[in-house]
């Protein structure tokens, strides 16, 4: 794997570490560091173009005013924007960058390919697994600027263990309707590719995906037309859970009917327990646990 890409990786790992004080009155978070590395070498390989580069200091500037701009509005964000004509501007703008390039439709990248065309499952499609550091850099920034996220003495133990057990009765779930359609069967397997394939999909997909759809999607429609973040479970956010699974299942209309019929009952399942933890890190194990036993038991990713 490219370097730049396992620096991205890294980057994403590292939000989770504490900043680090450089001086008096000055700390710089990990992440940032790594990033610039990433983002550097990636340019010095031919990986992002300069208008590329633009696109992602775009973004990250973009994040920082609404970041600020939630800050300002009180309580660490939870009361009304400061300047709310301001705030939705700069939100519809994150909210369109932060789209095309999860969509890779924003130039300046070539993404290398990571598995070409396998065949982890017999009857199974070939499979083709890209380094995206467009939608990839989406999840890092918008994780470290924006999601809520656990913090310093927060309990983890019993969100963690109820998460585990969500993974379990959402896999269920949507595994079981991919089989009862019959786009998947039992399939039991740990191909050599596993690691580096689970380890993509975590840090470059789950992360990117649960961030653009419950930072920019869920959080915002689930929100009263006065508050920046939801409280409860008021119509609003039982209206946003089921919006945005109808949304994230649409997001995979291109495998099919039936894809997109699983995808909406994960989606639903992701959604809950974002909206019941309020916490990113939920829904992002969530949905990797949903993707770790999709791939490790069963056809991946469909039958032929």
């Amino acid at each position: 794997m490219a370097t730049p890409f396992l620096l991205l990786m890294l980057a994403v790992a590292a939000v989770w570490l504490p900043s680090v004080r450089i001086g008096a009155g000055w700390s710089i978070a990990p992440w940032c560091v790594v990033y610039a590395a990433a983002t550097g070498l990636a340019v010095a390989q031919g990986f992002v173009a300069p208008v590329g580069v633009a696109a992602l200091v775009l973004l990250i500037g973009l994040a920082e005013l609404l970041r600020r701009q939630t800050l300002l509005g009180g309580l660490g964000g939870l009361g009304c924007p400061a300047r709310p004509s301001r705030y939705w501007l700069v939100f519809a703008c994150l909210l369109v960058l932060a789209v095309a390039l999860s969509l890779h439709a924003v130039p300046g990248f070539r993404n290398p390919v990571a598995l070409d065309a396998v065949k982890f499952s017999e009857d199974g499609q070939p499979f083709t697994q890209y380094l995206n550091f467009d939608k990839g850099s989406v999840g890092l920034v918008l994780v470290a600027l924006l999601a809520p996220r656990f913090r310093r003495g927060d309990g983890v133990v019993r969100p963690l263990a109820m998460t585990l057990l969500l993974t379990l009765i959402v896999a269920g779930a949507a595994l079981g309707l991919a089989a009862a359609l019959g786009m998947i069967r039992w399939d039991p397997k740990w191909p050599p590719q596993a690691l580096q394939f689970l380890v993509t999909n975590l840090l470059l997909t789950c992360v990117a995906e649960e961030a653009l759809f419950r930072v920019m999607v869920q959080e915002r429609l689930a929100a009263s037309p006065s508050t920046v973040l939801p409280h409860g479970w008021g119509w609003r956010p039982v209206a946003a859970l089921v919006i945005t699974a109808v949304l994230f299942g649409a997001a995979h209309a291109g495998a099919g009917t039936g894809m997109m019929a699983v995808a909406t009952v994960a989606g639903a399942g992701y959604a809950f327990v974002y909206q019941w933890q309020r916490r990113i890190e939920a829904s992002v194990l969530l949905h990797f646990g949903v993707n770790a036993l999709h791939f490790v038991l069963f056809t991946y990713p469909l039958k032929a």
